[in-house]
């Protein structure tokens, strides 16, 4: 059974829904969705989805990514619905939709390092002129735009600050191949700011940490991905470091609600970290909590000069999400939790 068919996932779903978040605001809108097939844009779709079927808030959504038939296999079960539209488009050309949008939510990315170093102006030309065409697009309707960033613009925390807030900002090389994906998402931010001054877009922007969850692709090459798809194959996880980075990371539900309460109780022109309160911990303390869950071992290994140039560079990236948590959002699922929920589920 596909995982968003599940009585667990539904649950999950309609639990964003009881959050006190200003709901009324999307009756009758219609909301764009770009990244719609990651799982990210999973998750929001099926909310958004489920708001027209309990509520009757008759959403109309656009979903928006390169490969329809990925987003057919996983939205087969919108496909004919009045309220749901998919368009395969790439967002780094021409965006071109005539339909009056109310809510532009930009998800589309490269989202994993096997990415970065292969496709490195791939992922380059989908931050910078996707953000560039959706900003234009969202000034010719009219819509509030919702920019979906990274802890990554963050850099390496070299003040070695406890808990990273929205105003601090850490040293990133330029001159690296993997320097592509953060600093063009820096870019994007900056690019919100100029739309702002110069035509009036309103814009929000969070910055979301290392997402984990249910709806994780088999092909994405995080390192939580990976350890998850050792466990789940019963094999050892491999670890191609020391595994003493310190990150924040976050169950994709969280991650989900987090951006509807910026969506919907955030201000205008304003950045907001999306991260867990309790879901901090060392990389290879996070292998080892999946492979105990999992019945496995841990096992270090050399990566290969591809995977090198893909990884991160930050050593310690925990965001604070007390501006966040002061819009209605708390964390339901820490790390140990939903570590403990995808095993119980896919086991």
């Amino acid at each position: 059974m596909n995982v968003r068919e599940m009585e667990f996932y539904q649950s999950e779903i309609s639990d964003i829904l009881k959050s006190d978040y200003q709901w009324e605001k999307l009756k009758n809108s219609t909301i764009l969705v770009t990244g719609a097939s990651g799982s990210i844009g999973q998750v929001i779709i099926d909310v958004l989805m489920k708001l027209n079927i309990c509520n009757d808030y008759r959403c109309n959504i656009i979903a928006v990514s390169r490969n329809a038939v990925k987003a057919r296999e996983i939205f087969w079960n919108y496909w004919g619905n009045e309220h749901f539209e998919y368009i395969s488009m790439d967002v780094s050309k021409a965006v071109e939709i005539d339909t009056k949008i109310d809510y532009i939510l930009h998800a589309a990315s490269n989202t994993h390092p096997l990415q970065y170093a292969q496709e490195p102006i791939s992922t380059i030309s989908t931050n910078v002129f996707g953000t560039y065409h959706l900003l234009s697009l969202a000034h010719k309707n009219h819509s509030e735009f919702l920019l979906f960033s990274s802890v990554e613009i963050y850099g390496e925390n070299d003040t070695n600050i406890e808990m990273l807030n929205e105003k601090d900002m850490g040293y990133l090389d330029c001159a690296t191949l993997r320097a592509g994906y953060p600093e063009s998402k820096r870019l994007s931010e900056s690019m919100c700011f100029a739309f702002a001054k110069q035509l009036d877009v309103e814009f929000k922007i969070v910055r979301l940490s290392r997402v984990y969850g249910l709806t994780m692709s088999s092909e994405d090459s995080k390192a939580i991905a990976q350890f998850f798809n050792n466990g789940l194959n019963h094999e050892d996880i491999i670890l191609k470091s020391e595994g003493r980075q310190l990150y924040s990371y976050i169950y994709v539900m969280d991650c989900v609600s987090g951006i509807f309460a910026v969506l919907l109780n955030g201000k205008n022109g304003e950045v907001y970290n999306v991260s867990g309160t309790n879901s901090t911990i060392m990389l290879k303390d996070l292998a080892q909590l999946i492979a105990d869950e999992f019945g496995v071992n841990v096992v270090y290994e050399l990566p290969t000069q591809l995977e090198k140039e893909g990884f991160s560079k930050a050593t310690k990236a925990v965001l604070n999400s007390e501006k966040l948590i002061t819009l209605g959002w708390s964390e339901l699922t820490n790390i140990k939790e939903g570590v403990r929920k995808i095993r119980d589920v896919m086991l």
